[in-house]
């Protein structure tokens, strides 16, 4: 044993010895707009811009208040017509126009108040399937445009509710559903989720009572998929219930998280949406999923706009 200590303890100190602190200087990153655009059937366009910042920039009140664009010309061009998109901020709005900007946007009316959150739209345009949509966006020297396409609906055959492990926790379950998806490869796909029911009076947090248990339609992480593999296929999917970003609900840190529950009533929003969307928002999940690992395979965000980051997209 002797032997074998001598020589493991010159090796410790030669490794000790070896070590240095190194300071890297990170170069200032460029400055860019972010862009987070939607279409779907019969609603307003809405356009949300932002700035990038430094990955180890402060993130306050003050940050977020002026992370956001404001100012920008955005139009949408459809079918030989362009529309202006006109700047609203939610400093601007009614208590009824706030709370119909916290159903859409998912965020609660104090967080639109307390930022001043502000996007843009057009009352004169809503998006139709079968719809090619493109976007341009000038503000002071950026210059940025895309193209989206409202593809044609596909409608799920079926869903149906299952608990997994009766034998556990006899109330809780996902949401299954089928799809037939049509014999032309491409086709790519979306899972949003809303529950429409209350709190019950007897809920441990008292602001919840008697409120909507989800403001808006959530997408649950792994969201997207495409028919690589089922093109032409009638198939079988399962999807866990989505959480509102940062929520700090009762059902969002306990038992109950991810699934749904016996009573609940559920409205489903299954979307189609175009080959750029798909990798853009496939590419998005899959950084998130990463978590930041050395392990983990780096690659950038495949978004559909030349001249900013994020992604424009229509939702069929």
């Amino acid at each position: 044993m002797k032997s074998y200590i001598a020589p493991l303890v010159l090796l410790l100190f030669s490794l000790v010895s070896c070590e240095k602190e190194i300071t890297v200087d990170l170069p200032e990153a460029q400055k860019k707009i972010v862009v987070e655009g939607t279409i779907l059937p019969g609603e307003f366009p809405l356009v949300l811009l932002s700035w990038t910042q430094g990955y180890f920039d402060p993130t306050d009140i003050t940050s977020l208040q002026n992370i956001f664009v404001h100012g920008a010309e955005i139009s949408i061009s459809t079918n030989g017509t362009t529309y202006p998109l006109v700047e609203f901020c939610s400093s601007d709005l009614s208590p009824q126009e706030l709370e119909l900007a916290s159903q859409a946007l998912g965020l609660s009316a104090e967080t639109l108040q307390s930022l001043d959150l502000c996007l843009y739209t057009s009352f004169q345009l809503t998006g139709e399937a079968n719809t090619v949509y493109s976007i341009e966006i000038h503000k002071d020297d950026f210059h940025i445009t895309g193209e989206t396409k409202i593809p044609q609906l596909v409608e799920l055959d079926t869903m149906y509710f299952d608990i997994i492990n009766p034998a556990v926790q006899d109330t809780l379950g996902f949401i299954y559903g089928r799809l037939s998806d049509p014999d032309t490869l491409g086709n790519a796909y979306r899972w949003f989720a809303k529950r429409i029911n209350l709190y019950p009076d007897n809920t441990p947090d008292l602001e919840l009572r008697g409120q909507p248990k989800d403001r808006t339609f959530i997408a649950p992480f792994g969201s997207v998929y495409d028919d690589t593999f089922f093109n032409g296929l009638s198939f079988d999917f399962v999807y866990p219930r989505g959480l509102e970003s940062n929520s700090q609900k009762f059902d969002d840190d306990n038992d109950e998280r991810g699934y749904f529950k016996v009573g609940d009533t559920v409205a489903v929003r299954g979307c189609t949406i175009d080959r750029s969307s798909f990798k853009f928002i496939r590419s998005l999940e899959t950084q998130i999923a990463n978590q930041g690992s050395p392990f983990a395979t780096p690659f950038n965000l495949e978004g559909n706009l030349e001249g900013g980051l994020g992604a424009f997209i229509g939702y069929g």
